[in-house]
């Protein structure tokens, strides 16, 4: 069977981004290094001819010149005002909006999108050759959840939040996220190289059993952490609580979710006992991209443990206590987590640096 691609027998099949790079190396190879244009010629299976008129070219008007030059009076398919109408198109809507039963895009739907409203006939290939120069890429979207509360999110960000900042001030307090997560033997993430066609293999234990986290950050870089083996209540969260007050001089307040354990009445207790320490508040339900301390888990879960080779339980708690120690004395990685979209509302003025 054949294997060989269309363009390594027919070079007008090659796209004009590679030849531009192909004509550029043959010129070098001729003019630098003294190759003859019969062996490029041969290399790069084109004719020599093809390489006597690339250097003229070069020759005559420089590296510009070797790029595809469009046919004489032909104009591009997408104008500058479709263009535009693909940046807007893909920031500010969904193909929900436009009839299609998905909420992603993808090049087909923009192209058949460009059809309808247009009149042009274009592929995939050239939609996306005008989506990158816009900054546009196909990436992994971050989920929303449907039942979040929009106006509890802006109410949070624009009332709440700057409220919570003054009793900080008032207090002399730090602000601190905090957010738990369960990690297994079994977290596995990350992807590999391998052959096309043949998902490669990875071993891995099929042992279950893990630990759960519980850790707090602050916008200036501080985090603090401590693995369970049962399930986190109300009594183990205040034991937390107690180990990050120990040897603290700043109050501390924190914004947490709103998972049953915060607001059991042992915490509740042990919060006004301590209210000169101590103030817990909490984000807008189903709102977790408003938390910095997401993405401790996303490094630890998703970036080192979910990618080694974890043996057992006893190994992956060596492995747990290495990758937060490690995060732990990474300040300004810390820091980072409150530079995102969605969560440098809460990162620290620049007046209070």
């Amino acid at each position: 069977m054949n294997m060989k691609a269309d363009w390594l027998s027919d070079a007008r099949k090659i796209p004009d981004e590679v030849m531009n790079y192909l004509r550029r190396i043959a010129v070098r190879a001729v003019e630098e290094k003294d190759y003859s244009p019969e062996l490029i010629a041969d290399i790069l299976g084109v004719s020599r001819s093809s390489i006597y008129d690339w250097l003229q070219w070069y020759r005559d008007g420089g590296e510009a010149a070797l790029d595809t030059q469009s046919a004489p009076g032909a104009s591009p398919v997408i104008t500058p005002v479709m263009d535009w109408w693909l940046h807007e198109t893909v920031l500010h809507s969904t193909p929900i909006d436009h009839g299609y039963d998905t909420r992603l895009w993808t090049r087909s739907i923009l192209a058949d999108l460009l059809k309808k409203h247009f009149g042009i006939g274009v592929s995939e290939a050239t939609v996306g050759l005008h989506l990158h120069p816009m900054k546009l890429s196909c990436q992994a979207p971050c989920y929303q959840a449907l039942e979040q509360d929009p106006e509890k999110v802006d109410a949070f960000l624009n009332i709440k939040f700057p409220k919570i900042q003054r009793l900080a001030e008032k207090m002399g307090a730090d602000i601190a996220f905090e957010d738990e997560g369960g990690i297994g033997i079994m977290t596995h993430s990350g992807r590999t190289w391998g052959k096309v066609g043949h998902s490669p293999k990875v071993t891995a234990s099929n042992r279950r059993g893990g630990y759960n986290v519980l850790s707090i950050i602050t916008a200036n870089g501080e985090l603090h952490y401590s693995l369970e083996e049962k399930q986190i209540d109300g009594e183990r969260y205040v034991e937390f609580l107690k180990q990050i007050l120990h040897g603290r001089t700043r109050p501390l307040i924190i914004i947490a979710d709103r998972v049953s354990f915060h607001k059991a009445p042992v915490v509740r207790r042990f919060v006004r006992a301590h209210r000169t320490k101590i103030r817990i508040f909490f984000l807008p339900a189903y709102s977790p991209e408003l938390n910095p301390d997401e993405q401790v888990w996303n490094e630890v879960k998703h970036r080192q443990i979910g990618k080694q080779p974890v043996k057992n339980k006893i190994d992956l708690k060596k492995r747990l206590h290495s990758a937060l120690k490690s995060l732990q004395i990474k300040a300004e990685k810390v820091r980072s987590f409150f530079k995102l979209p969605d969560t440098k509302y809460a990162a620290i003025p620049a007046a209070a640096n």
